[in-house]
């Protein structure tokens, strides 16, 4: 069975892909179709189902495993898929390394940084909460994916994610002034925690229950609010933490419940950006050669990237 990346145009044939990105549109007549982001270990492909009924709603679910009858087109000089049926799959009857991407950077490596990033608090409370933390996920802060899809969807995304924004956040608040800079590389390390909550699964993850319900920043202030309690810490560190984690997103429309009012959640939200930004466009870059430009990147305001000869 073929990877993603040994498509071509005018194959039809059976993929087994994971679900990742959806959505619902309409064409011309007001028929609605279905988008859906088709992913393996190798790469992504677009593809649409023209014709949907009731139980494709079940099928292409972000994380789902699906068996596809599908064609391969050119469509705006880039392959995409045509769905003509589906099915889906259970992590039993799959070889789920087939759907595991690895991260660029090698775990080891990512844990001794954050081991050292870690190890470099002095402020008594946020030491004490990240070593709660660290005891109550464990190895999932290894090995959990920062997202299905979009950015950081591979094994040990969230660790690389984490490490990557305390790492910038100990940089700036070398060139800010009053940064405090215990409290904003505890806040990098921690403010995407709730994804562990929020995404279950031992190898291919989907969204849980308190996932869909709460998402990850509802869960994460709540769990920093018991840390808090069984920890008897008294100072303003846990509310400076949690808003923190409550505004990381930047604006109230990106998921947000409140926008930045300190200057190290201000921080936070601007290379929260950054960093997830750069990683679509990385994984953008890969389905492109030197001298030619990306598809359009919708979480990037729809535009194409050149990639530079």
């Amino acid at each position: 069975m073929k990877l993603i990346k040994e498509l071509v145009d005018g194959d039809r044939l059976i993929l087994q892909a994971l679900v990742g990105q959806t959505s619902q549109g309409t064409n011309k007549s007001g028929t609605p179709y279905l988008n859906v982001e088709l992913r393996d270990s190798s790469g992504s492909l677009p593809s649409k189902k023209w014709e949907i009924d009731d139980e494709d709603k079940d099928i292409f679910v972000s994380g789902n495993i699906v068996e596809v009858m599908i064609e391969i087109i050119t469509y705006n000089d880039s392959l995409q898929g045509k769905i003509i049926r589906a099915k889906s799959l259970s992590v039993d009857e799959v070889d789920v390394t087939r759907f595991i991407k690895t991260p660029p950077v090698a775990k080891e490596e990512l844990i001794e940084r954050f081991n050292k990033l870690v190890n470099s608090i002095k402020d008594k409370d946020c030491k004490a909460i990240l070593d709660y933390f660290i005891k109550k996920f464990g190895q999932k802060i290894y090995d959990a994916p920062a997202a299905i899809s979009v950015h950081h969807e591979f094994g040990s995304g969230l660790l690389m994610h984490s490490v990557s924004l305390a790492e910038h956040a100990d940089y700036f608040s070398k060139y800010y002034k009053d940064i405090n800079r215990d409290l904003i590389v505890t806040g990098a390390l921690i403010h995407d925690f709730g994804k562990m909550i929020e995404l279950e699964g031992p190898a291919v993850y989907r969204y849980s229950v308190e996932g869909k319900l709460l998402g990850h920043i509802s869960i994460m202030c709540g769990e920093l609010r018991i840390a808090q309690k069984e920890l008897g810490i008294t100072s303003e560190i846990p509310l400076l933490l949690e808003h923190i984690i409550l505004s990381h997103h930047g604006q109230l429309e990106f998921g947000s419940p409140i926008m930045p009012l300190t200057r190290e959640a201000l921080l936070i939200s601007m290379i929260d950006n950054l960093d997830s930004r750069m990683l679509v466009l990385d994984k953008a870059y890969e389905d492109v050669g030197k001298g030619e430009f990306t598809q359009k990147i919708y979480s990037l305001d729809n535009r194409s990237f050149y990639k530079a000869k």
